[in-house]
């Protein structure tokens, strides 16, 4: 077994506030301290509140066990205020005063050294809504006020997140204090646009979409240049600075079971040729020497492993491919290959692809994604320590925020959750997703330190059509659609949508837990073509991609919403890059 870089414990999330409410003390708390009883003891507790409004919030609680092994856990804190616990999960909760009592339930008691749990609660509160300053695993206290926790003296102090790290070192967050690789592909085709100059300098992430590309021979999104090409470049645009390139690994065999637009060009059984023609090649090049002083960022395989949950078995939106790729385990073993070879170099930072909140913002979507997540980061040579972090949004479209909507609220005594906009999911944007999805993949095992990122190229909803407040409706459906920033048909949408534009631009730490908002898809490369276009490409002609379609399964059976005259997924479209550009959001 190869020795893992080290990286720190975790971080303190601060607070944020919410739209729409006061000032008021939000956020995470880490508490960690050994126990005075004896120095095997100890435990650490990080207190997040993902959501919250007027009257009550949500809040996520994860335990780590920072001394011997328990077979059951007990956790215990006092509110300061008149916060009530409502209902809860993966625990029994129970209140008297301010006192609340967690105990765990049958499936989550075991708790191995360092191993965590994560459990969660709505509640509600009037006035001020405080951290709870302390908490007691089993009665050892996790003390420390509410920021990070009292070193023990005999243990070195953390580093100066100021200093560089060791060569060898990964960083806890590769984007933070770093440049972001231009790639001037991309840039020279922005650059090209009326109006295209005032982005051309922003960052975007390199497709390795088949293995051509990686010699830089046979591929519309990397032109002349191959992997080493764009590597070098990054190498010459730091200038002896920090630098981050991202590089998409997106070549899995069967690529894309659901879709045909972005089809691959291996077929369902050849895992092998995707092992040995095109990770080993990748990772012999992002080994070299002369890269080791980037920070390259990868992203492994968009709309792959959420699939295998939701497009497969019975479900009305499975698909014979995704059950086939479901069966032979290819999807699981690739991505495992794919993080076992990258995550050996020390200067690589892996991402696993986890779809977007209208993919599996459910809770039956949720859970078993995650699940399988750490199967595929635990399969083979793979382990959690070759996962750096998790990417959501790719490619796609989803608001980053939906400042007028609270999925917990309701209009004229219905609950927004079951509005058709909604349809019962827990989340309508890709912000409190990602930082619950966070949660969730370090209960499941991830390292408690991963962070997440966002791609926000193309989510930004600018514009005319973006409301500028609440609607005033009482009536639910009407209120959702008139409040909504996400102008798409329906969330099930995803090819060239009309109506959307830039989103944030590329930014390290933007939010607790988010690592950075990212552009992996350049804006203005199609999503597919619009009508069947013969190609040597391997790609398939898919009616999402076509104006008229009036939908599947997938999409409930909405009109795509998708732009006309477009080009094979991955060649510029022009219109595109024009309608982004007008409707960005920040404008630019």
């Amino acid at each position: 077994m190869r020795s893992q870089p080290h990286r720190g414990r975790g971080r303190w999330w601060p607070g944020r506030a919410v739209a729409g409410a006061s000032a008021l003390a939000l956020g995470a708390a880490t508490l960690a301290v050994a126990a005075p009883a004896q120095a095997a003891e100890g435990c650490e507790v990080e207190y997040t509140v993902v959501n919250q409004w007027s009257t009550g919030f949500t809040a996520s609680v994860t335990i780590t066990n920072l001394g011997d092994a328990l077979n059951s856990w007990e956790l215990e804190w006092e509110f300061s205020g008149n916060q009530r616990i409502g209902n809860g999960w993966n625990g029994s909760f129970s209140q008297s005063g301010q006192a609340v009592t967690v105990t765990n339930a049958n499936y989550n008691g075991t708790l191995a050294t360092n191993g965590s749990a994560q459990i969660g609660f709505n509640g509600t509160y009037s006035g001020e809504n405080e951290v709870p300053e302390s908490f007691t695993l089993n009665g050892v206290v996790c003390d420390g006020g509410t920021g990070p926790g009292n070193p023990d003296p005999t243990d070195p102090p953390d580093p100066d997140p100021t200093d560089p790290p060791e060569p060898s070192e990964k960083v806890d967050n590769p984007f933070a204090g770093a440049d972001m690789y231009v790639n001037p592909i991309w840039s020279q085709n922005a650059a090209g646009e009326p109006g295209g100059d005032a982005i051309a300098d922003e960052s975007t992430a390199v497709w390795m979409d088949r293995r051509g590309a990686i010699e830089g021979n046979d591929s519309p999104t990397t032109g002349s240049m191959g992997l080493r090409d764009h590597l070098e470049e990054a190498v010459a645009q730091s200038d002896g600075d920090p630098m981050v390139i991202q590089v998409v690994i997106y070549n899995l065999p069967g690529r894309d079971c659901a879709a045909l637009a972005s089809n691959g060009e291996l077929d369902a059984d050849e895992i092998d040729v995707y092992k040995n023609e095109y990770i080993d090649p990748i990772a012999d090049i992002m080994s070299d020497p002369a890269f080791a002083d980037l920070r390259i960022v990868t992203t492994i395989e968009p709309d792959s492993l959420p699939n295998l949950v939701t497009n497969v078995g019975s479900r009305p939106t499975a698909t014979e491919n995704c059950n086939e790729m479901l069966a032979n385990g290819n999807y699981v073993e690739g991505v495992a290959y794919a993080l076992d070879q990258l995550g050996a170099i020390p200067n690589v930072y892996n991402y696993i692809d986890a779809g977007h909140h209208g993919w599996l913002g459910w809770d039956d979507n949720l859970g078993p994604s995650v699940e399988l997540f750490h199967d595929a980061a635990t399969t083979g040579g793979a382990s959690v320590d070759d996962v750096h972090g998790f990417i959501v949004n790719t490619a796609n479209y989803s608001a980053l925020e939906e400042p007028y909507i609270d999925v917990n609220g309701t209009v004229n005594g219905q609950q927004i959750r079951q509005s058709r906009w909604v349809d019962w999911n827990r989340y309508v944007d890709e912000l409190s997703f990602a930082q619950a999805l966070r949660t969730r993949a370090v209960s499941a095992g991830f390292n408690s330190d991963i962070g997440m990122l966002i791609d926000t190229s193309r989510n930004g909803w600018g514009g005319s059509e973006r409301p500028s407040g609440p609607s005033s409706s009482t009536d639910l459906n009407s209120f959702v659609e008139a409040s909504r920033i996400d102008r798409r048909i329906h969330v099930g949408n995803w090819c060239n949508q009309s109506g959307a534009g830039l989103g944030e631009r590329p930014q390290a730490n933007p939010e607790p837990g988010i690592d950075a908002y990212v552009w992996v898809k350049p804006p203005g490369e199609s999503d597919g073509s619009s009508e069947f276009i013969d190609n040597d490409e391997g790609k398939g002609f898919d009616r999402m991609c076509d104006p008229t379609y009036e939908g599947n399964a997938r999409n409930n059976y909405n009109m795509s919403g998708a732009l006309a005259n477009a080009p094979l997924s991955g060649h510029w479209f022009p219109a595109q890059f024009q309608e982004l550009l007008a409707n960005a959001y920040p404008p630019v």
